[in-house]
């Protein structure tokens, strides 16, 4: 704001009748942020004329949530969960303002292509939103790949878009969304805190992680290649802390693990379900299926782990692993990460009904069975090509490789970005 009245595009002073071309759309991310969104947008229009200048230049503020550092803050269900709570709040909050002075909230979800950065079908994620965040309108990115996989047929571009516009119109005009039960919102709160603690100990606290993930993962070779708008990094140095959200998630991917989209729920359901006597784990899990069966952002949640985990393969996960040279590292890590995987993909079995990694979705199943033997060479390819360039091999042609085995991958893949 100070910068536009520096420039001419601010009108008026606060304390008289200003006007602003420009309104200010804060962006809430990481898991600090989305807890303290309400509260700062009410420190923000509780300052003195900025409601009456809003007001006056449009009467309606953007709000942009984004998923990426949320997610690897804290994981994949601790994301989502913070979200969906700091959209509540906001709601709340803007409803007061609403009255008092004709201002609108509009929620601008800043999604990515994979589903740790927000990714998935973009229909089911607009009816799971909470309820009174979506009233005639909704804004979104359509990041990466993603805008050529949707929109570069004109066709399927315009399917994608009726898409939007029809779960637009459902979520305001028959308002499927009723607000969650009390018990939902504790058990959720529940998990989340679990699956978060489960998510920070292995990421953040466990010696080696970093070590691990550097090694097992092309990220070094990902940061080479010109495919970002910044650097992977935001200082130069292998902390997790340091690492951007996207070449983060992206390095899962190309290593077939997909971390970000399913770990740490697993544990949490696990706690849950053996904290207490059988009676008690029996009315849990009967709980948690009935969370699944009546709660649009529950089950729209898990069907996203669901696509995470079909994408992922334990077996190439391990090919990769052994690029790390510390043995006894790897096995720790490694093991971690597969004891993670079964309580997840147990989790979701008992809580679904469904064996089978997208049993409701079997299109993307036909589709995910006919592509990924394409792209398996390609990960054998990768990672040897890996193995000689960081042993010295300079050759061009051995880059050069590695990135063209990055990008068939990532094509391969989908929603990778």
């Amino acid at each position: 704001m100070l910068l536009q009245k520096e420039v001419g595009l601010m009108h008026g002073t606060l304390d008289t009748k200003s006007r602003i071309d420009l309104i200010t759309v804060p962006l809430f991310e990481t898991i600090g942020d989305l807890r303290n969104a309400a509260p700062i947008m009410s420190d923000f229009y509780a300052l003195p004329g900025i409601a009456h200048l809003v007001k006056r230049s449009g009467g309606e503020q953007d709000i942009m949530l984004g998923y990426s550092d949320s997610n690897k803050d804290g994981g994949i269900f601790t994301s989502n969960w913070e979200l969906y709570c700091a959209e509540i709040a906001l709601v709340d909050l803007f409803e007061h303002l609403a009255n008092s002075h004709n201002i609108q909230l509009r929620l601008f979800h800043g999604r990515g292509g994979t589903v740790g950065r927000g990714g998935g079908p973009s229909y089911e994620a607009i009816l799971a939103q909470p309820p009174g965040t979506v009233r005639g309108q909704i804004r979104l990115t359509e990041q990466g790949e993603v805008i050529g996989s949707k929109y570069s047929n004109p066709a399927i571009g315009r399917q994608n878009l009726e898409a939007l516009i029809a779960a637009t119109l459902e979520a305001t005009l028959l308002q499927p969304t009723k607000p969650a039960s009390k018990i939902f919102l504790e058990t959720a709160a529940q998990i989340s805190q679990a699956s978060m603690d489960a998510y920070r100990s292995l990421i953040y606290e466990t010696d080696g992680f970093a070590e691990f993930f550097f090694q097992a993962t092309p990220i070094r070779e990902i940061a080479g290649l010109n495919i970002g708008s910044r650097p992977a990094s935001r200082k130069a140095s292998q902390r997790i802390e340091d690492l951007r959200a996207i070449p983060w998630g992206f390095s899962w991917g190309q290593c077939r693990l997909t971390l970000p989209g399913w770990f740490g729920f697993g544990s949490a359901v696990d706690s849950l379900l053996h904290q207490s006597s059988p009676a008690k784990q029996k009315a849990a899990l009967a709980l948690l299926q009935k969370m699944y069966r009546q709660w649009p952002f529950f089950r729209t949640l898990l069907s996203n782990m669901d696509m995470a985990l079909s994408k992922a393969d334990l077996d190439l996960a391990a090919l990769y692993s052994e690029l790390v040279e510390d043995v006894r590292l790897r096995k720790k890590i490694f093991t971690a990460l597969c004891a993670e995987w079964d309580k997840t993909v147990h989790a979701l079995t008992r809580i679904t009904g469904e064996k089978q990694r997208l049993a409701n979705n079997p299109i993307l199943a036909r589709s995910i069975r006919h592509r990924f033997p394409y792209i398996d060479p390609l990960h054998h390819i990768q990672v040897e090509l890996v193995r000689r360039y960081r042993a010295g091999h300079t050759d061009e042609r051995v880059q050069r490789g590695i990135h063209l085995s990055i990008n068939g991958i990532a094509s391969g893949l989908r929603n990778t970005g």
